[in-house]
């Protein structure tokens, strides 16, 4: 397989530690409104809290835009690299065809760093989209700070 030259910088210095909290993104090939479907969006979330998937990691926070995710998880078991491929190989057996574009953007948040700022950042998502006026009226996210 070759990769583009922008997917190997992203997995470059990449390294995954049990016990650490990443803010992961990937998204949707082309950036297609993919999850701007209601099934689509609700099917990616029941993976997301699936038992293969929650066994490894904790959900701290997520958003689900049309067209790419936000993911603020901590780690419980294995590789980021082998949780996102999980998730999007799930995903397209359940949804019947690939989605993804290649590669996903990953952030290990400091200790200095408040995790609830990250988790607000995340959530806020559709509000600077423009997607709606209040977060209470965007249906695919979820936190553990701020139901």
């Amino acid at each position: 397989m070759t990769l583009s030259v922008g997917y190997k910088q992203l997995r470059k210095g990449r390294n995954s530690c049990i016990g650490f909290t990443y803010h992961i993104t990937f998204t949707t090939h082309n950036r297609q409104p993919v999850f701007s479907d209601l099934y689509t969006a609700r099917l990616l979330i029941s993976i997301m809290h699936s038992d293969g998937i929650s066994s490894k990691c904790d959900t701290l926070s997520f958003v689900i835009m049309p067209d790419h995710i936000h993911w603020l998880l901590e780690l419980k078991e294995g590789e980021v690299s082998s949780l996102i491929q999980r998730v999007k190989s799930l995903f397209t057996k359940k949804h019947g065809r690939c989605i993804w574009q290649n590669g996903f953007y990953d952030h290990g948040i400091r200790s200095d760093e408040a995790l609830i700022d990250v988790a607000r950042y995340i959530v806020a998502n559709p509000l600077r989209a423009g997607l709606v006026k209040n977060i209470k009226d965007y249906p695919y996210w979820d936190s553990s700070w701020l139901n």
